[in-house]
């Protein structure tokens, strides 16, 4: 999977998200938006320092950095240093102010918000064999073969016997380099807030065969690690160190963001008004719609107590 997707030509070193997959920052400058409110709330818990840093993990096309940075307020623009975190090439045409970087700057004061980077950090999978034994499965990169390896032990098998144990038959998807990126990525920040937003689930609810697949080009493919595909799997969220979970629904409503029609009066006195207002109730309702994206979770890790707050504020 590190190979497939992170190697010499692999997917995510050659392609931007957006050609493959819809995500909310794709959907609507909304997102953009309630980021950016999110943002604000950052920098007045921080008492509004002198440099406000924005840390975009795995940007893409460096979409939600460039939108963020259109909706904030001047005066907090003024003092924002956007990052874009990325192993792809920098993008034409992105805004130069946004700095475009291979890892997350250190010792940051700000938000680093994660939208859709944890699923594609690279996991291994383990299948309780006939006689429960927990081995690794092992897969053949040119055509997604399988086959049952080693038995599970060390530091994986800790985490399964904590967060995923798996019953004869059954596969589990270790989690454990997630947490440890995660750590990683909210330890770049000396003060703020960092967010992670991906489909999850929880140890009551695991998924008893996994969830790992493969998109190309909007299609649901299957999970070959030949480079040619995206490879994602949901997230343990309840094993995410020192996070909090909010439905994606719930954080964007707590930042203003509602799926309200605009009054039929409206269309009447101004109609163009109307069609807009329309426009944006539906893209709202896009992306907090349950069974779809409103199904994401906000993972909130406050690196500060001042942060904690806000945590309270999203649900």
């Amino acid at each position: 999977m590190e190979r497939a997707l992170y190697g010499p030509g692999g997917f995510f070193v050659r392609e931007r998200p957006a050609g493959h997959f819809r995500t909310s920052v794709h959907v609507s400058q909304l997102y953009a938006g309630a980021v950016a409110e999110l943002l604000c709330r950052v920098d007045a818990a921080l008492g509004h320092p002198a440099e406000l840093v924005f840390t975009d993990m795995a940007a893409g096309g460096g979409e939600l950095c460039a939108g963020v940075l259109d909706a904030l307020p001047a005066g907090v623009a003024a003092r924002v240093s956007p990052y874009a975190v990325d192993l792809a090439p920098r993008p034409a045409g992105l805004d130069p102010r946004v700095t475009w970087a291979a890892t997350p700057p250190r010792d940051a004061r700000g938000l680093l918000f994660a939208n859709e980077w944890l699923d594609n950090v690279p996991l291994s999978l383990a299948e309780a064999d006939e006689d429960g034994t927990v081995r690794y499965v092992e897969v053949r990169a040119a055509d997604g073969a399988e086959r049952l390896g080693a038995e599970v032990g060390g530091a994986d098998a800790q985490w399964l016997g904590r967060w995923w144990p798996p019953e004869a038959g059954t596969r589990a998807e270790i989690g454990l380099p997630r947490d440890e990126a995660w750590a990683a990525a909210a330890g770049s920040l000396a003060a703020g807030l960092a967010v992670a937003v991906d489909y999850s689930h929880v140890l009551a609810e695991r998924p008893p065969y996994g969830t790992l697949t493969g998109y190309r080009e909007g299609r649901q493919i299957p999970p070959v690690p030949d480079g040619s595909c995206d490879l994602t799997a949901h997230v343990a969220a309840d094993s995410l160190p020192a996070a909090r979970h909010v439905p994606q629904r719930a954080a964007l409503h707590a930042l203003g963001l509602t799926a309200a029609r605009p009054p039929l009066a409206l269309a009447t006195t101004d109609p163009a008004a109307y069609v807009r207002g329309l426009a944006t109730a539906g893209e709202a309702a896009a992306l907090t719609a349950r069974g779809s994206l409103g199904d994401f979770t906000w993972s909130l890790t406050p690196v500060t107590d001042a942060c904690a707050g806000i945590v309270a504020e999203l649900g």
